[in-house]
């Protein structure tokens, strides 16, 4: 006697029949796709045992139904995105989503390189400075009217030169007597320290520190005989070829301030006219 061999769901048998196996349980067609065929995205029918089903993301569809949501061509075999959960071919998502190159205002396709500055996009190869016309690439570059240049041809085009080292000046910088200068060449004549930031004057159309330039050049105060700067409006007092600061001209015997006021001479000292009644 022949074995039976049936459905496994709904016990017809399959002898002479198509089947489908289904975890080693056979079932007819019909069943199959009932039970476990899924549905179309597209269409809302069931795919079929003999019909190629496309699935992505938990998505199916028939084979002919896999198509661009725009312009209705073929996805089958060819590369896709998705937009809101529609199927889109390359083109089609590029026209509608993709930026625009702002050199050559051509798409730039999904999945090449791209270049964005201050919400522009490029081409790679579009991306290239405005001089010598060479990608840019991912090296250092300095816009200047809406153009891009790389560093060297930045610097030998518009960077002023500073007149100590003659080398460009690409940041920063100090101007001093209408000239340019970087901030590490401009220094104290004396000392060599930095002036940029802090507070200086010239001689000869030498710059020095204040500090420098009081021990240089300025007259010492004949009552401390420190350097009287006289820069920033500091007063001080003037006689007879000598100097003092403001608050050394005092009586040398009782101190009062003389600043204004009268006062007498004897020898190297000043004397207020009550201290000096006596000479």
């Amino acid at each position: 006697m022949t074995e039976r061999y049936d459905c496994h769901y709904c016990k017809e048998s399959l002898f002479g029949k198509k089947y489908v196996l289904r975890e080693e349980n056979p079932y007819c067609v019909k069943c199959y796709e009932s039970l476990y065929s899924n549905t179309c995205e597209q269409c809302k029918k069931p795919i079929g045992c003999n019909t190629r089903d496309l699935s992505y993301k938990d998505r199916h569809w028939h084979e002919d139904c896999f198509m661009c949501f725009q312009c209705k061509r073929s996805l089958v075999d060819k590369p896709f995105s998705t937009k809101d959960e529609q199927l889109l071919c390359t083109e089609c998502y590029s026209n509608e989503y993709s930026s625009k190159c702002h050199e050559c205002k051509k798409t730039i396709m999904p999945g090449s390189r791209k270049m964005e500055h201050k919400g522009n996009s490029w081409h790679e190869t579009c991306f290239t400075c405005q001089r010598c016309q060479q990608p840019i690439g991912t090296k250092s570059f300095i816009p200047k009217d809406n153009h891009n240049f790389c560093v060297p041809c930045y610097e030998k085009q518009f960077a002023m030169q500073c007149v100590h080292c003659k080398k460009p000046i690409t940041t920063g910088g100090v101007t001093y007597h209408d000239q340019p200068w970087h901030k590490d060449c401009f220094l104290c004549t004396s000392c060599k320290q930095q002036l940029s930031g802090q507070r200086f004057t010239s001689r000869d159309d030498f710059a020095y520190c204040l500090n420098c330039f009081c021990n240089l050049y300025a007259k010492k105060c004949a009552s401390c005989t420190t350097p009287i700067s006289g820069l920033g409006g500091s007063k001080y007092i003037s006689f007879e070829e000598r100097q003092w600061h403001n608050d050394c001209f005092n009586c040398k015997k009782c101190s009062v301030s003389l600043v204004g006021r009268g006062f007498l001479t004897e020898r190297d000292d000043i004397l207020c006219p009550e201290c000096g009644k006596d000479i």
